[in-house]
């Protein structure tokens, strides 16, 4: 078993997070990194009043062969603001700032790959710490898996996160090695109807210039969508998520129900280095999978998502939305 520590705000919800990861053995709220010349156990009073050093931290104990360093802080990136420094959520000051504290020094270059893929993404110089862990205390009691004993606590993070967890890790689980990727996007609909109760939950799958209707979770939807029209010709030609608060304010929005009145669509790239033909395209029974010159990307099958409310989606609808659509 070995262990890493994250600091990422408010510790109720980072270690709440991280107990529902596959692999964890625990994860434990406490405070880490206080100045060398604090003496004796910090309490929660004290490490409030950000002159002690210390950061709210979790440990992290995990299983290697169930689950990677790699992976776990590629999991930690999700759930933080790396640009935010002293600050996540509505939590302010020193003792919630971002760090990853390692044990063992043969960690820091996979911890440094993490962080240069995570600052290559944002584009931007992080704020978050990497060192060397000086010290690690405990926190009291009633700090200990408080989401738990109190199910409608306060969390920094939004509590549909915890379950987009779940159906990220079950929906990786039950696919396993499973080649056939109609079959892959037949169940993952299935998997985010069930799970989340959308309203419509499906994949277009592009052919030349249109995307054509596949796997889906709902009531009869339109059969065919042309490059650059409606919510997911958009996502397709810009070769990004697209989320639209309400339907009717869409310009050009192809109203395949009237009862849809928020949507979300995720495109669904090509493997890299495949020159627009992945292996998903090329493994289509009977299907030719071609991406217009015009696509930025090699964009080759869309996942549309409706809702019957306003404003369903967010942020962290797109970012785990776009972590299930790499399973396909």
């Amino acid at each position: 078993m070995k262990e890493i520590y994250f600091a990422g705000g408010c510790f109720w919800g980072t270690e709440h997070f991280f107990s529902g990861v596959d692999g964890v053995v625990s994860a434990v709220s406490g405070y880490a990194q206080g100045r060398a010349d604090f003496e004796g156990r910090p309490s929660y009073e004290q490490v409030y009043t950000d002159t002690t050093g210390f950061a709210e931290t979790v440990k992290v104990c995990y299983k290697p062969e169930r689950i990677s360093l790699d992976m776990l802080t590629d999991l930690y990136f999700d759930i933080i603001d790396p640009l935010s420094l002293n600050r996540q959520g509505h939590d302010e000051g020193t003792r919630y700032r971002t760090g990853v504290y390692y044990s063992n020094p043969a960690d820091l270059p996979v911890l440094e790959a993490a962080f240069a893929r995570a600052e290559a993404r944002v584009g931007q110089p992080l704020v978050v710490e990497l060192e060397p862990l000086r010290n690690f205390f405990e926190a009291e009691e009633r700090h200990q898996k408080y989401l738990d004993k109190n199910p409608d606590g306060y969390c920094h993070l939004p509590f549909k996160t915890f379950r987009y967890l779940r159906l990220y890790q079950d929906i990786a689980a039950f696919l396993g090695d499973e080649a056939d990727p109609v079959t892959r996007m037949a169940e993952i609909s299935a998997f985010i109807y069930e799970r989340m109760k959308f309203f419509w939950v499906g994949f277009y799958i592009g052919r030349g210039s249109e995307l054509v209707l596949g796997p889906f979770q709902g009531p009869p939807a339109c059969m065919r969508i042309g490059f650059g029209r409606g919510v997911c010709g958009t996502a397709w030609k810009e070769a990004r998520t697209v989320v639209v608060p309400d339907v009717e304010a869409f310009p050009g929005h192809i109203a395949c129900s009237s009862l849809s009145r928020s949507e979300i669509v995720v495109p669904v790239f090509a493997a890299a280095g495949s020159d627009g033909h992945s292996a998903t395209a090329t493994r289509m029974p009977a299907q030719k999978t071609s991406v217009p010159a015009t696509a930025s990307r090699a964009v080759v099958t869309v996942l549309d998502i409706d809702s019957k409310d306003l404003d369903t989606f967010d942020s962290t609808d797109a970012l785990w939305l776009e972590k299930i659509c790499k399973l396909v």
